[in-house]
């Protein structure tokens, strides 16, 4: 294993992208692992787009927290056409796990640009050298969050479970949302268990 793992996440505000990040955090603090958490909330406003770096095994402060191009070993996405612009910053053998939701930014609306499909961002992805595991959307039920669903595929199809079991993501979701916890792992469990596509 690895002592260092690298993490880009997108999406856009509303979509709960940041809270992965937190996550994976708190339960690197739990274990003792060296992290730095690098968000972006600017445009973090519904529809606006949203990212955060987050970066295992390295002393707070000692390091930059900004990820360079080609060094991220996983690609977090939440929104089908955000994660182009995360493409550059995965490196060769790069898990990306992106949820094929759409968001049309205002340019498409306004029809001065297309809207990528699901094979055009499996194209890129593939010729950055990356291994794309993809969730459709329609197999996400409706009560469920869709960021928890997500961070459960992560955990399974990414190398960071060398780093955290489920246990440790579980009790990190449980103790966040204590009301609702029962709910909230097993929404995590399903995006574990999730049979992703490939395109």
């Amino acid at each position: 294993m690895s002592e260092y793992f690298d993490i880009y996440t997108v999406g856009v505000g509303g979509q709960g992208i940041l809270t992965i990040s937190d996550i994976i955090t708190l339960a690197a603090v739990e274990k003792g692992i060296g992290v730095n958490f690098f968000p972006t909330k600017g445009m973090a406003q519904r529809g606006g787009f949203v990212k955060a770096q987050l970066r295992l095994g390295r002393e707070q402060g000692l390091y930059s927290p900004s990820i360079s191009e080609g060094g991220a070993d996983l690609i977090v996405s939440m929104e089908l056409s955000e994660t182009l612009k995360a493409v550059r910053y995965g490196k060769r053998g790069a898990d990306y796990v992106v949820l094929g939701l759409r968001w049309q930014p205002t340019a498409v609306m306004l029809g001065k640009a297309p809207y990528p499909d699901e094979h055009q961002v499996a194209g890129e992805i593939s010729a950055a050298g990356g291994i794309l595991h993809y969730l459709d959307p329609a197999d996400i039920p409706s009560y469920m969050r869709g960021n928890l669903y997500t961070l459960g595929a992560v955990c399974a199809h990414s190398r960071l479970k060398e780093f955290f079991s489920c246990e440790d993501i579980e009790r990190i979701i449980a103790d966040r949302w204590k009301k609702v916890a029962e709910s909230n792992v097993a929404t995590f469990r399903a995006g574990y268990s999730a049979s992703l596509k490939t395109l």
